[in-house]
């Protein structure tokens, strides 16, 4: 409640009023085909539509990246809002008032009002360093000033001075802030003796904005000497590092224009690139590049991402750690889904601000033009690494470029750069290849698991699917190295899932397979209890509500549950009979393969246990011969 609560009736009554189609529509062009309509993907970058509406079921699901979702999923993911936000924004849209504990304006959530202290801490910050007569604030003013961040910038980018000493905490006070939400919003902080002081004491003040505009942190820099150098807010409610990237709020218009996105280290080479004329430059909050940082990033620039290393031994170590970003999605294979993300170094141990004020900002740019795909950056890394004019270094040289292949070695560009690095090495191109087909791919975590069993792929049985042309390309590879049989069972799986919450009321019908189902996929499993927990508290909820109530017991739930697709002409409770037999078919052959090596290995079991094992394992081959035999593919 303490983010503000919105009634389950006013929830409907948004989704109600804003039709999918229209609301996506305004983004991006849709067309007719059939009863669905179809798109590109305002999500990633294609030119061939891939991005399916249900109109029916007020649903869509996007066959090239595999995320999915109804209304509200759509605008918080092309928006980055949260549930919350993206209900208020399609309530505005429609014209719909709602009503929230607290009631609107800045009390009127949790959120709303930590990025209204937020707010109100930056102007006071903003104030000390532009007016105060303190010796703190002088020093602040001469360190911008020695930077080149003089003159006008401090109030183009809000910058300010954080005197501390209660000052702060004495002004949010009169604003009528509590302790604890001062405290929330990492502005302030109990000190050993319990007394309420300023988080930040003698520092430049770096406000942080998300990409609205809104102020939800600070970054601040100490003057003179004094530890830590930089001092970031902690998480809170309204701030995660590994989503949010300084600058993106003034930045993403340039990157939208030029297609190209540059993320480099530090506030002050943000702003300073930005003030030279390369304004489409962003920065991590004191950690490493994300997936998610580069998920946000690539809704902007439609055409590369460039992360630029400082020259320094923190920038190299940044440049090994981005090397974790390669995957499928940078191949050809991925088709119009391809991400271009490359790397460069900037020479002499220089950062960006030094970089341009020594050469200029022509040069910089000249750079950039040339910054190496973060593959062949990767590898050249690796090779320099090694002495290349010994045996020896050839040697751990060539394992150690060939690593950088490992999440993409079933690739044909995986393929050609093993190739290359043969002939950097001096060694036989087959052999190197060889070597790269037996090197194993990274883990990969709980959401690519989810994705990768069958995320892009849709189960292949009569009356489901429209051929090949509707599988897109994998974005991992365990999932294709795994048996045809285990592939095919995770397809069942997930379009059976996926049909049943698209039709809650067939869902009812097939409850006892989903509570029996032995699933393969952990995930799977899950999303099933999900399913059957929405249906036993609301038998008549929507698809659009199953599917919502579902993606907050698991992430990867509106990509999955929206995937499935049925031929025209073909019933879903036909597809959903098939698949419910399928499932049940291959459990059944399971528990028949188990007991079977219980009976190969009879070894202390009892003569009557062998008895009623063998009798049960008769029983259980004959029930399966027959189900066998009924069970046909369903023709159109």
């Amino acid at each position: 409640m303490a983010e503000g609560f919105i009634s389950d009736e006013d929830i409907a009554r948004v989704r109600e009023a804003n039709d999918l189609v229209a609301v996506i529509g305004e983004r991006s062009p849709v067309k007719q085909r059939g009863r669905d309509f179809w798109c590109c993907c305002p999500l990633h970058n294609e030119k061939t539509p891939s991005f399916k509406i249900d109109p029916a079921l007020q649903l869509w699901h996007c066959f090239g990246c595999g995320e999915g979702g109804d209304v509200f999923g759509f605008v918080m993911k092309t928006e980055d809002l949260t549930f919350p936000e993206a209900v208020r924004k399609l309530a505005e849209r429609a014209h719909i008032d709602i009503k929230e504990t607290g009631g609107r304006g800045a009390s009127s959530s949790k959120k709303a009002r930590l990025k209204d202290i937020c707010a109100k801490t930056a102007e006071f910050y903003h104030t000390q360093l532009m007016r105060s007569p303190a010796q703190g604030a002088a020093s602040a003013r001469a360190y911008l000033a020695g930077r080149g961040l003089g003159g006008e910038v401090p109030r183009r980018w809000n910058l300010g001075y954080a005197p501390g000493s209660g000052v702060l905490v004495r002004h949010l006070t009169a604003q009528k802030f509590s302790a604890e939400e001062m405290i929330e919003a990492n502005v302030a902080a109990r000190g050993r003796d319990g007394r309420l002081r300023d988080r930040f004491y003698n520092r430049v003040m770096f406000p942080i904005f998300d990409a609205q505009g809104d102020c939800i942190a600070f970054g601040g820099r100490v003057i003179g000497s004094g530890e830590p150098k930089y001092l970031n807010s902690q998480e809170t409610p309204v701030f995660h590092k590994s989503s949010v990237l300084y600058g993106l709020d003034k930045a993403k218009a340039a990157m939208a224009s030029t297609g190209t996105a540059v993320v480099v280290e530090g506030y002050t080479d943000v702003i300073a690139l930005h003030e030279g004329g390369m304004q489409n430059v962003v920065a991590t909050l004191g950690t490493a590049l994300t997936l998610r940082h580069i998920r946000i990033l690539a809704r902007h620039a439609q055409r590369r991402i460039v992360y630029l290393f400082d020259g320094d031994a923190a920038g190299q170590r940044a440049a090994d750690r981005a090397l974790q970003f390669i995957d499928a999605s940078m191949t050809p294979e991925a088709g119009k889904s391809k991400i271009e993300l490359c790397a460069v170094t900037l020479p002499d141990n220089l950062d960006p601000a030094e970089f341009v004020a020594a050469r200029g900002a022509d040069a910089l740019h000249a750079l950039i033009a040339d910054a190496q795909p973060l593959l062949a950056y990767g590898i050249e890394r690796r090779l320099s690494a090694h002495d290349l004019g010994t045996a020896e270094g050839r040697t751990r040289a060539l394992a150690d470029a060939l690593s950088v292949l490992a999440p993409i070695k079933d690739s044909l560009l995986a393929k050609d750069y093993a190739v290359q690095i043969a002939g950097r090495v001096r060694a036989r191109e087959q052999d190197v290849l060889d070597q790269l087909a037996q090197l194993a791919p990274p883990r990969l975590d709980a959401h690519a698991e989810a994705r990768e069993g069958g995320a892009q792929d849709q189960a292949r049985f009569a009356g489901a699917g429209d051929g090949a042309r509707d599988e897109a390309p994998m974005p991992a590879q365990r999932f294709s190295s795994l048996p045809p049989s285990e592939r095919n069972r995770l397809r069942f799986e997930r379009e059976f899932l996926s049909l049943l919450a698209q039709h809650p009321l067939l869902a009812l019908e097939h409850a006892d397979a989903l509570a029996s189902t032995q699933w393969h996929s952990e995930v799977h499993a899950a999303l099933a209890s999900a399913v059957l927990g929405v249906l036993a508290e609301n038998p008549a909820a929507e698809p659009a509500g199953v599917i919502a109530a579902a993606s907050q017991a698991h992430p990867a739930a509106a990509g999955i549950l929206t995937s499935a697709r049925v031929r025209e002409g073909v019933e879903p409770a036909a597809a959903c009979a098939y698949l419910s037999e399928e499932l049940g078919i291959g459990d059944a052959e399971e528990a028949v393969a188990s007991l079977k090596s219980q009976l190969a290995d009879a070894r202390g079991m009892a003569p009557e246990e062998v008895d009623f094992v063998f009798n049960s394992l008769v029983a259980m081959q004959k029930d399966l011969a027959a189900r066998r035999a009924a069970h046909k593919p369903h023709h159109d």
